[in-house]
């Protein structure tokens, strides 16, 4: 498709004969466009629904923020075809970075709202336990919820922007990644700000519930050669890729739902059969070939996947058998409360616990040292706000209504705002965006559980503790691309079972009241960091944002009821694991029961893992040799949140990520590069999306009626899926 030449404004780049071709300079205006939006709203539909589905599932979660670029582009390559109008002026790289936003907003409030942790938790209360039954809420009752907590964190992000990625340049290696994929898709120059080689690169998430573990890696070489060597990857047969990948996974999952023991092989049978039993039916070690968690292991790296299965053989090969031998838990191996899987639960919630908190502690001192010496500079909150609102102070002014702390001396800046104030969002609108959506968030809650659940006070206390630990969050998340809400969540949980003592309910509302702002908050500083790299304005990304988590308070609540009407949860096939982590931490708290012979346990796998978190914070501050000895075996210590992980999923799960770590690692090695290409990632987006997106089909179908069409295999011994499609 051509385009009429005509007289170019400042902004517009000079366009070639394609109307994607190479831009000359970056677009930084006109970038909040009807067209990003509704496209970055369809893009974050799909993407909410499938994190429902894996939230659910096994606990996994993304921002996917990767994949909303890739798909957003994707669908303005064809949209010329179908709706020339829309398409009379080229689709700039600063719309994609509003599409992404508005995307990534949409697709993270199952998270954030807490429905594959909080809210299946409230439904699993049981009243000799916990002193009060299940709470099941309405449509309207989970609207309302959602509405809580839903923009508390967007106003959060915007005051915490100037400090982070303006000042202090805190690198956000998955926005950066972000940022350098949106530039190549577009043959644009690649981002001002370079990455360290081995902190560029693609991401994913696991148990938003139990911390964050990211791997990055670069996407592609860095200065000249490298941009076009990334635009050949990305020709024609990357778009082919992305779209067989998603077919196989697709059909692969719609092959399931026909016959379920596909995703539920008693494959390991073979080795119990000397001992006349089913591993599968007696342990749950069946095996789960999902292309869409070999996709998740493409994604999270070699390492990550490692420490995954070494924690998954420790907690199903060992701890469960040894607790159901000695009959600690002598439940079925399945249950979570009295089953082995209940058991090493409460290991795996210790090393979470552990490594979360220790992992906080330099961030918390880094943040603590940090606003002591801005109070020493004079810099009070008082004159950090003034300095929003200062008159111009001579050709060095960079004041705006975003330049929270600005020195108050008309001196040069090297670190100052270049955004003009139109640009960016106003401090008028964070002071009473803040209040507003407290307010909503305390009177909502109230509205939703009655005095019986929560306080106001105290819901108004867990906003308060989110804004503080928001700061610590995002300062780690900037630095290791590792937001800690699990440590968040928990700390709030422990002060709330102080604050308001007995009360299981109000434990699980205020560490998820609390989680959410700082969660919402890292993962929106990261788009942010993404839009600083491209030039996109704040203040469209903030707009984004809003219409984003606007539009997901009612996706999310509708993908959530379609799942719990149609199949049980927790269940063969939802087994909701993060709902367990939070559940029973309150029991804990609130009752302090525990099971039988598991605390010498719980604190071996604490003391392990937290000196393991300790040695990997210390690391850059002991002054090793990246090539010591001493630094790459710390370096090749076990992710604590990945080795629990382990314990939380049942083994299929880990078992296919591992096959996927194993196609990065291999292909990184056959890239000469020691890096996975950027086509791997492609692919990994391309499995994982297929599986979210076709089991919204098989939700259909299922809540239609329609069932396997043969449970053959099942009986041998299989479990999982096989279970819940043959029962």
């Amino acid at each position: 498709m051509t385009r009429q030449e005509q007289p170019r404004t400042p902004y517009e780049p000079d366009l070639e004969e394609d109307w994607l071709a190479p831009e000359e300079e970056q677009v930084i205006e006109g970038d909040l466009s009807v067209r990003a939006v509704v496209v970055g709203l369809l893009v974050g539909v799909v993407l909410c629904m499938t994190n429902v589905y894996f939230g659910l599932q096994t606990g996994w979660v993304s921002m996917m923020s990767l994949q909303s670029a890739l798909l957003g582009y994707a669908i303005f390559l064809v949209l010329p075809k179908l709706l020339p109008s829309v398409m009379s002026r080229p689709f700039t790289v600063q719309e994609n970075v509003i599409l992404q936003t508005t995307a990534v907003a949409t697709g993270t409030m199952p998270l954030a709202a807490g429905l594959v942790g909080i809210i299946p938790a409230l439904e699993m209360l049981d009243i000799k336990l916990d002193g009060r039954g299940p709470i099941r809420l309405t449509w309207t009752h989970l609207i309302a919820w959602c509405l809580a907590v839903a923009f508390f964190g967007v106003f959060l992000a915007v005051p915490l922007r100037r400090q982070v990625i303006i000042k202090e340049k805190l690198v956000f290696p998955s926005g950066t990644a972000t940022a350098q994929l949106i530039a190549l898709l577009h043959k644009a120059p690649p981002p001002a700000q370079a990455l360290d080689p081995s902190r560029i690169g693609a991401y994913a998430r696991i148990p938003r519930d139990s911390n964050e573990v990211t791997e990055t890696r670069q996407v592609g070489p860095a200065g000249p050669g490298g941009t076009a060597e990334k635009q050949q990857v990305m020709g024609g047969s990357a778009w082919r890729m992305l779209g067989l990948s998603f077919a196989a996974s697709g059909a692969m999952t719609f092959l399931s739902f026909l016959f379920p023991v596909l995703y539920a092989i008693p494959a390991f049978d073979i080795l119990s059969i000397p001992f006349g039993t089913s591993l599968a039916a007696s342990w749950m070690w069946w095996f789960t070939p999902s292309l869409s968690y070999v996709g998740q292991g493409i994604i999270m790296g070699f390492p990550v996947t490692v420490s995954m299965n070494i924690g998954m053989i420790v907690g199903w090969a060992f701890l469960s058998p040894l607790s159901k031998m000695m009959g600690w838990a002598p439940g079925p191996v399945s249950s979570t409360t009295n089953g082995a899987r209940g058991w090493i639960l409460w290991v795996a919630l210790a090393i979470m616990i552990a490594e979360s908190l220790i992992s906080l502690l330099p961030s918390f001192f880094a943040s603590l040292q940090r606003q002591i010496s801005h109070f020493r500079q004079n810099k009070a909150p008082t004159r950090m706000f003034a300095a929003a609102h200062s008159s111009p102070r001579g050709s060095h002014d960079t004041a705006t209504g975003d330049d929270y702390y600005e020195p108050m001396t008309g001196e040069p800046d090297e670190d100052a705002e270049h955004e003009p104030p139109h640009r960016l969002v106003p401090l008028s609108w964070v002071l009473w965006g803040l209040g507003a959506s407290g307010v909503l968030g305390v009177g909502l809650v109230w509205y939703v559980f009655g005095d019986d659940g929560i306080k106001p006070w105290a819901t108004a206390a867990g906003l308060i503790l989110a804004s503080g630990l928001a700061v610590v969050g995002v300062r780690a998340l900037g630095e290791t691309d590792i937001n800690p809400v699990s440590g968040i969540g928990k700390i709030s949980q422990l002060l709330f079972a102080i604050l308001q003592p007995g009360n299981v309910v109000a434990n699980l509302i205020a560490g998820g009241v609390a989680e959410a702002g700082a969660q919402q908050a890292g993962d929106l500083m990261q788009d942010l960091k993404t839009g600083h790299l491209l030039r996109a304005s704040p203040r469209s990304q903030f707009y984004g944002q809003m219409i984003g988590s606007l539009a997901s308070v009612f996706v999310s609540t509708a993908g959530y009821k379609f799942y719990t009407s149609v199949y049980q949860i927790p269940g063969p096939q939802f087994a909701v694991p993060s709902a367990g982590v939070w559940l029973n931490l309150a029991r804990l708290l609130n009752n302090g029961h525990l099971p039988s012979h598991v605390i010498p346990f719980m604190a071996l796998f604490a003391a392990l893992f937290g000196l393991i978190a300790l040695l990997k914070a210390l690391r850059p501050r002991l002054n090793l040799e990246p090539s010591s000895p001493s630094s790459r075996a710390i370096s090749h210590l076990p992710s604590g949140i990945a080795f629990a992980v382990g314990f939380l999923n049942s083994p299929s799960f880990s078992i296919a990520r591992l096959i996927g770590g194993y196609i990065a690692y291999r292909s990184a090695k056959a890239s000469g590069r020691g890096e996975t290409p950027l086509l791997a990632i492609v692919v990994a987006s391309g499995f994982v999306l297929g599986e979210g997106v076709l089991s919204i089909v098989s939700l259909g179908l299922t809540s239609a009626g329609y069932g396997a069409i043969s449970c053959w295999g099942c009986g041998v011994g299989g479990g999982g899926y096989c279970s819940g499609g043959c029962s």
